[in-house]
């Protein structure tokens, strides 16, 4: 190692941040992670108990490729390292009426089974799928590829294609509304508008762009990491480990150091450290309010409403539920009513719709014979300070009641053990703010727009990545934020 080699502190390891400490030493930086747990993944981590193993946080894997780049780009076959399978199919949908609907991966088989079950035309849902796809090729390079924040990014053509054909993302209409508009079903607006909770927003205010969401999962794939998601992590913080990153975990920083508008070092509880450049995984509101006290923040961007939350049950589960698959959802009957009841009375509903993970279906070791580890996960407002305590018990008793009805059991007495989180939990263990899982809400046209930059315009050598920044939300989307950040460091 030279001398005069250059140094980055990254903040935080999660997801992000440790794919921008192993773009950064690629690029032959000497680096530093800094992570106030003792563990690294942020929200995709892992927890043990009663002999049921529980991914914590991101359960919907998609883009593999963008792991496997980070392998390649560092000298290494990503096979020998970190592998996974593709799901077929992806989604199981429980509704009310006791109707079941397998989402499939791929257009034409995907199509063929919604038709079959639902009578909406096969060719009616090619056609919205080969929109969603042409939503997606507009977006791709000028919103996943690059940074919004840099003039000379707008003068490339694929940027230029973009804004030309502004029109036909979808900007200025619901994805509600155009779902609507292309499916007589009730049942698949439903499944399309569920992807608006991919970034903790409403399908009834974000907007139709997101629709291209469905084009990612169904036609690009879904995907189960071998061992479940905080492979993804493991993986990643080995193969930093194993190039030179060095991690300083249970260390957490108190400081990013400013001197004349540029950041120099961070300060940290064993003292300070002086550093070329500082790369923040840390919710960027956080960021500002935590480690810049007393720099001026960007309001505009940073007061933006945030996305939701969620109360989240792991519960193991002293059966084996066969009609049930890895990702499952059990429907609310009026979805409309339970986004109004989240986003403009910020309480939970009563009759929620339910996110059931269960990665022992794959990893039969993450549970004992016969059970199943369940990821139960209903989206809630951001904590502004509710009774959680209450909502907790609330919720434990609407989603068993759903369960049992879904089911046409009683899953009380096989619940063998319990964890939970909730708002409070997810901020206090990820920074998070209000526990916002996803930052900025899009319930609106420009959200997508006023997501912060992966940059400060105002303090040089300070960087920032991670769902709460460009691009947004998502395993993929935080490991593109850290091939944006870090193609923007020299």
């Amino acid at each position: 190692m030279t001398a005069n080699k250059k140094t980055c502190a990254v903040i935080g390891a999660g997801v992000s941040g440790l794919a921008a400490a192993i773009r950064m030493h690629n690029k032959g930086y000497k680096v530093t992670v800094f992570e106030a747990n003792a563990f690294p993944g942020g929200k995709c981590s892992s927890e043990a108990q009663d002999g049921y193993r529980f991914d914590m946080g991101p359960s919907v894997f998609t883009m593999p490729h963008y792991v496997d780049e980070l392998f390649v780009q560092s000298g290494k076959n990503p096979r020998d390292h970190f592998n996974y399978i593709k799901l077929d199919p992806v989604y199981r949908y429980f509704f009310e009426d006791g109707s079941l609907l397998d989402a499939y991966h791929g257009k034409e088989k995907f199509a063929e089974e919604m038709s079959a079950r639902t009578g909406v035309a096969k060719q009616d849902i090619i056609r919205y799928m080969e929109k969603t796809k042409t939503v997606y090729d507009l977006t791709e390079e000028v919103f996943l590829q690059n940074s919004l924040h840099k003039l000379r990014n707008f003068f490339t053509w694929p940027v230029l294609r973009g804004f030309l054909n502004f029109g036909k993302i979808g900007a200025f209409d619901t994805m509600n509304g155009v779902n609507q508009k292309a499916f007589s079903d009730a049942r698949m607006v439903q499944i399309f508008n569920r992807y608006a909770t991919y970034n903790g927003s409403s399908p009834y205010l974000a907007p139709a762009t997101l629709n291209v969401i469905a084009h990612v999962e169904i036609m690009k794939g879904a995907y189960y990491p071998e061992g479940g998601m905080v492979s993804i992590t493991r993986s990643l913080a080995k193969l930093g480990a194993d190039i030179g990153v060095q991690f300083n975990y249970s260390t957490p920083v108190r400081e990013i150091l400013i001197e004349n508008k540029k950041a120099v070092g961070v300060r940290t509880d064993k003292g300070t450290e002086n550093f070329d450049v500082i790369i923040s995984n840390m919710d960027v509101y956080n960021s500002y309010k935590k480690l810049m006290p007393a720099v001026k923040r960007p309001a505009k961007t940073l007061d933006q409403p945030k996305s939701s939350s969620g109360i989240i049950f792991y519960w193991g589960i002293k059966h084996d539920f066969k009609q049930l698959g890895l990702h499952n959802i059990f429907f609310a009957d009026n979805y409309e009513e339970e986004f109004d009841t989240i986003f403009s009375k910020k309480k939970i509903y009563h009759d929620p719709t339910i996110y059931v993970n269960i990665t022992s279906k794959h990893t039969p070791t993450d549970a004992p014979p016969g059970c199943e580890n369940w990821f139960a996960f209903i989206n809630v407002p951001n904590n502004q300070g509710q009774d959680w305590d209450a909502f907790i018990n609330e919720a434990r008793e609407n989603m068993i009641r759903k369960c049992n009805r879904i089911l046409k059991t009683d899953i009380r007495p096989l619940i063998a053990t319990e964890m939970v989180f909730d708002p409070r939990v997810i901020e206090s263990r990820t920074s998070s703010a209000f526990g916002a899982i996803y930052g900025n809400s899009s319930n609106n046209k420009f959200a997508a727009f006023l997501r912060h930059a992966n940059f400060s315009k105002d303090i040089k050598n300070l960087y920032f990545c991670g769902g709460s920044v460009h691009p947004g939300p998502s395993i993929p989307l935080c490991l593109l934020s850290a091939k944006i950040t870090t193609n923007l460091i020299k």
